[in-house]
This record gives structure tokens, sequence and C-alpha cells, in this order.
């Protein structure tokens, strides 16, 4: 069926960059808010939801995910003050509720359901954050998945909201004094726009305050700003003990971060912030586990890409006198936490699967491996004061275990026990079987990826293939248990398969680096090889292949399918980063310059230029059917990248291509961080009835 896409106005937009002219005719659609724009939207739904509710297998796929979603969904219990909290999701509901309970085995009561601040669910709860003494709680709302939050308060014996409201708040911390009085976060100027989330002006100029209760925020008190680097970024916590600011000022994704301290009085703030700068440079990253005393113990990976454990006296802090406590090691060390004092519990990242290891926290010695099959812990609670621990693990078809240790019984033979298992209706974990494959890629590097699907698949290269990668950021996939690509694999056949490409952080930094910068093609090159191995295999063949990324994934999937069109049957691109020639000047882009090189020098710029999706796309040939998704609301990776992609590809390919290239535009939608429950169903039943159609792909019951 030949489709009519709409034909959007084309600028006389014309720029010089670097010598070269740069053509960019739908410059007007950067402005989400004009009345063209708007318009150009609807004529794009207007297409696209008809297209996708026709998909044969869309209202099967959508009640079979509503059907086999609906199981209760809980995070590991913690304890703040005398009460232990958890959240919880009965099955559908659109956003989870956060229970109270006086233990974790004693029945729990709702303490807090952002269900009831919107009929839609597009109200959303982030960030929590207690009062030391745990009689306060601060909390984050955002509205239409805007990164833009609204900080309140509640008290947690009668659940009295305060007064208390802090606006403009943006990637902010939330640390309580000890006194309970008052706590620090961030804020950035006043917006220009009272719609926040559709603006598009640069997240610049974010200072740190400290507010006390019962003020208000017009006299809260300026700690730090950096008027000089308007691009800096301040965070800051305080020490278990209470007595310590620590300070961390980060310029981008890279990690690596500057690192002050301040001694705090034991009421109220100093008369004047003077910190002592441990670490005055952007050379490593220095994040706090611990302290005894005036010996601090931080996780870094200064002189260690897969990171490891130092302790830094404060009253001798030269990096001279720094000691490694647990060393660089051959895996990555993902995060570590203290607890009883005198533990350290270590998660560890081991050809793309998590191990948990327990060390004594002073001597870093191991009391001993914490036993778990092949997946990934994706929740954790336990804290310094705290004589035990939850953690949940996960896996492609293991849906959550919450398991439980208790540490108060000494650190001979502790055993992790199962607190809470997820049992899924119709789904028997021993039909299907994960495999971990590693291929090499096209200049020789060793790659690994997952595949799932069923135990009896026949290998005949017939079989309808989903392939999903980041490839960025330092940011590691791990198993993870998916309802949807259950449904795919169960359903219609399908294969699911995850690539741990260069530029996350699977193996480090060094892994990280050999996909970003001057090395991103890197990224394109593993994805594309990753392909190539599966049909090699005979998992499945190109017109059977379906590839799927969000984010810097939308980016991935969106220059692979420009780089080799031939090779895929599909595209899925959510919130793509699409235009990296911009990116920089919207929002929070500048902090992608670690990532992705900076446009305005013209060396960097030519490593963009390379493949950048909306400037390398083919003007000739057979592209792969794509389906673009985006948000109206999305202030993270701004709607004008998908916008400006889906109207190219149209103008140069729409008329000869014989599949349909579209883009799904979600209204009161963000980048995808508390987006309810509902749009999250009934979107990605859209895309899995698109990759049907695509495929070829037929529903078995």
């Amino acid at each position: 069926m030949k489709i009519e896409y709409p034909t959007p106005q084309r600028c006389d937009c014309v720029e010089t960059l670097h010598g070269d002219q740069v053509d960019d005719p739908y410059r007007w659609m950067e402005d989400p808010d004009a009345a063209e724009t708007k318009e150009y939207v609807d004529l794009q739904n207007k297409i696209t939801m008809p297209y996708l509710e026709n998909c044969c297998v869309k209202k099967k796929f959508h009640e079979k995910l509503v059907d086999l979603f609906d199981f209760p969904k809980q995070g590991c219990p913690f304890k703040r003050g005398e009460k232990f909290y958890y959240n919880y999701n009965s099955g559908l509901q659109n956003q989870y509720v956060l229970y109270q309970q006086d233990s974790p085995e004693s029945p729990g009561e709702v303490f807090l359901d952002p269900n009831t601040l919107s009929e839609d669910g597009t109200v959303s709860v982030g960030c929590k954050s207690f009062s030391e003494d745990g009689k306060i709680m601060a909390y984050t709302i955002s509205v239409s998945g805007s990164d833009w939050k609204t900080v309140k308060f509640m008290k947690t014996d009668t659940k009295e909201q305060l007064k208390d409201v802090l606006e403009h708040v943006k990637f902010s911390c939330l640390s309580w004094t000890h006194d309970n009085k008052g706590l620090f976060y961030n804020k950035y100027p006043k917006a220009a726009t009272s719609d926040l989330g559709t603006e598009t002006n640069s997240n610049i100029h974010q200072k740190l305050y400290y507010h006390r209760l019962g003020t208000s925020q017009s006299d809260d008190v300026l700690v730090l700003e950096l008027p000089d680097e308007p691009q800096w970024m301040p965070g800051c916590e305080v020490s278990d003990c209470g007595k310590v600011l620590l300070l961390s000022i980060s310029n981008g994704c890279e990690p690596v971060n500057k690192y002050w301290v301040h001694d705090l009085p034991d009421q109220g703030l100093p008369h004047q912030f003077n910190f002592t700068k441990i670490a005055d440079n952007f050379e490593a990253e220095y994040d706090y586990i611990a302290n005894n005393g005036r010996v601090f113990y931080l996780k870094t990976n200064l002189k260690a890409d897969r990171y490891k454990l130092i302790s830094i006296d404060l009253d001798n802090p030269s990096q001279e006198n720094w000691k490694d406590i647990i060393p660089e090691k051959e895996s990555v060390l993902d995060w570590i936490a203290c607890v009883r004092s005198n533990l350290l519990v270590a998660c560890y990242t081991e050809d793309c699967v998590n191990k948990l290891y327990i060390h004594q926290l002073e001597s870093g010695a191991l009391v001993q491996a914490v036993d778990l099959p092949p997946g990934s812990i994706v929740g954790y609670s336990g804290r310094v004061q705290d004589s035990f621990i939850y953690f949940k693990f996960m896996s492609f078809i293991n849906p959550g275990v919450i398991y439980s240790m208790d540490l108060s019984k000494g650190d001979d033979n502790l055993t992790a026990q199962v607190f809470k298992e997820t049992p899924i209706k119709g789904l028997v974990s021993s039909d299907y079987v994960t495999k971990q494959i590693f291929f090499t890629s096209k200049d020789g590097t060793k790659v690994p990826m997952f595949v799932t699907h069923q135990k009896d698949l026949v290998l005949d290269g017939t079989n309808p293939t989903l392939m999903y990668g980041y490839g960025g950021f330092n940011i590691s996939l791990s198993p993870s248990y998916s309802s949807s690509r259950m449904i795919f694999i169960k359903f219609l056949g399908g294969v699911f398969c995850e690539v741990n490409m260069r530029g996350g952080g699977e193996y480090g930094n060094d892994w990280h680096h050999a996909g970003s910068l001057a090395n991103k093609q890197n990224v394109f090159d593993d994805f594309i090889s990753a392909g190539e191995e599966l049909i090699k295999l005979k998992y499945t063949s190109p017109s059977k292949l379906a590839i799927e990324g969000g984010s810097n994934g939308g980016l991935l999937v969106a220059a692979c399918a420009n780089q080799r069109p031939d090779l895929f049957g599909a595209v899925i691109c959510h919130v793509g980063v699409l235009d990296m020639y911009r990116f920089q000047k919207f929002t929070i882009g500048h902090a992608w310059m670690t990532e992705f090189g900076n446009p305005e020098k013209e060396d960097e710029w030519k490593w963009v230029k390379s493949y950048s999706p909306l400037h390398n796309i083919p003007d000739t040939g057979t592209y792969p059917a794509t389906l673009l998704l985006t948000g109206d609301h999305d202030d993270r990776v701004v709607p004008l990248h998908s916008l400006k992609f889906i109207a190219t590809l149209q103008h140069k390919l729409g008329a000869s291509n014989p599949n349909p290239l579209l883009i799904r535009v979600d209204t009161k939608s963000g980048h995808g961080a508390g987006k309810p429950t509902a749009k999250r169903l009934i979107e990605t039943a859209d895309c899995y009835a698109f990759i049907a159609a695509q495929l070829g792909a037929e529903w078995h019951q």
C-alpha cells in the first residue's frame, strides 16, 4: 500500500559549518510550540496511528501484553527511621505506589500513591529522600514525563503535606543535614515558558542551594554557583556521619568529577563555604561509599579503568597518601555499599552478568561471594546503619527474585534467602534458553551478545529476530526481563538479541572510550557485525531482522540503517539523537559533548559528520521499514531530532521506497521516565505490531 506522506515546507536555511555548506530546510521544526510544528505532528500521526492500528497482530499483542504484564511488581524493602518502605505495583497501575510498614514481614499500607495525582497517570513521583530521623520525606514530582521536577515534603507519621515547595529543579541532589532541618538541592534559573518540558533552551547555570524547612524557597541559601562555567553541574551529599558535605562537580556525561569537601557544624550551616579540594580536575570519578571518622572510602576509576575502592584521610588528603582498599580487578566494579558499619557489598560485572561479593571495610578483605545464577542485580537496599540487605535479581527469563541477607550474626557463612519471588502465569522458564555468543567485529574485537529464544527453535534462517543495543555513555546492558519480548518469543516465534557493544561500560572505561568521540563508528560496526553473525548462524535473515534502540540507542539504529539498509527488515527508533550538528544547543545536550564531541570544533565535527543520521540518509535505494517514536514533552532528547529526521527521510525516499517510513509522536509524554503503564503498553504493542508486519511474523497461539 502506497503511503501519501506530508510535504512540509522546506525553508532556505543554509549555514556554513567549517567550510561546508549545510542545508537545514526543516530548521523551523526546532520550535515545538509553533503552530506549524504542531500541525506537522498531527499530519504525521494521522498517517501513523491508523497504519499501526491495522497491523494484523496489534489487537492480539496488546491483549496478551495486558494479560502477561498484569503481575505484582515489588522493589526491595528499605528502612528509614523506625519504618520500612517498598515500591509496589499490583500489575497494571500506571505508577508504582510507595508503601509503609513496621517490618518487612508485616502488612504494608499505602504511604504515597502517585496514581491519585492525575486521572491519566501522567504525573509521576521520582526521587525520594528521607530526613535522618525518618520523620520527613522529600520527593519529586514530574508532569508529562518532563525532566523538570517539583520537590514536595510530607510527614511520615501522619502523611501530612508540608507547605514547602521547591520549583525549577532538574538533575538535582536531595541530601539532608543530620539536624533534620533542611536539605541541599539543585535549581536552574526560572524557565522562560510556563509549559515546562516543551522548551528547548539550553540548561545552564545550575546552582546548589540549601532549603530550611518552614521557609520560602526565595530565602534558600546559595551554597555554590559557577558563573564562569555555566555548563558545570554541582551536586552534593552529606556523609553518613553527618559531619562533612561532599561536593561533586561534573562537566558532561564522562565519568569524571571534581571532588571537594567541607566540614559541617552540628546545627545549621557554616557561615561561609570554603571547600577543601580533594581532586580539582576532571581526570577521574570519585563516589563516596562510607567513612570511619576522618578516613573516607571512595569508589574511583583513577588509574583503574574498571574501578577500585580507595581510602583518603581528610586530615592528610594529598594524593600520595591515598590507599587502595579493594584494587582494580579483571571485572568491573559497578557499585559498592557499606552495611553494618564494617562490611561492603560489592557488585561486579563479569562478562555482562552481575556478581555480588562481601568485603571487610577497613582491609578490603573478601568475606565471601554470593552464589547467584547468571543475570542482573536490579535493586538493592542496605545502609551503614543496617544489619541486613535486600537485593533483587533478574534475567531474560526470570522476572525477579528479591533476596535478603541477615548480617547481624557474624561473617561466617552468610547466605542469601529468598524473600519474594515473582511468578508469571503462563511462563515456564525451562521452555526458553539464553545463550551468550561472542563474535568478531569489523576490526577484530571480540564482542558479546545474549540470544534468547524457545528451547526447540529451529535454526533455518527464517526466525523473526529483534536485535537491541545502546552502546554509549559508559552504560552497561545486562540481562533483564520483558513481558513484550517474551510474547514476541512465545507467540511470534521470535528471537531476541541484546548486544553489548563498545561505548558501554561492560568492560570498563577502555571499552567505553573505544566507542565514543573519534571511535564512535566502532559502535555501529559492532552492531552491524552482530546482525551478520546472527545471519551466519542461521538464526535469521535480513528480511527477518529488526533493530531497536532508544536515545543514544536511537542514534545507533538510525546510523546503522543508513550505513547498511540491506541488512535490516525493520527499524524501531525511540527518542533518538539524530541531528549531530546541533544536539549541543538544546536543553541538556551540551553535556553529551564528552561522548560525541563538540560540532563547533572542526576536528570533532568531522567525527559526527561521518555518521550523523540526519545528514547521512542515502539518496537512493531501498530503506528498511522505519518507525520513529518521540514525546511532545521530551526535554532530554527534544522532538526536533525525530521530526527533522522523518521529514528528510520521507522527502528523500518516501516516493520510491516500498517500506513504510513513519513517526509516532505521543502527547503528555517525555523521554521515558514516569510514563504511565497504560501508555507504555499501547506504545509497546504498536512497536511489535509494526515489527511483526514488516518481518512477516505470524501469531501462534
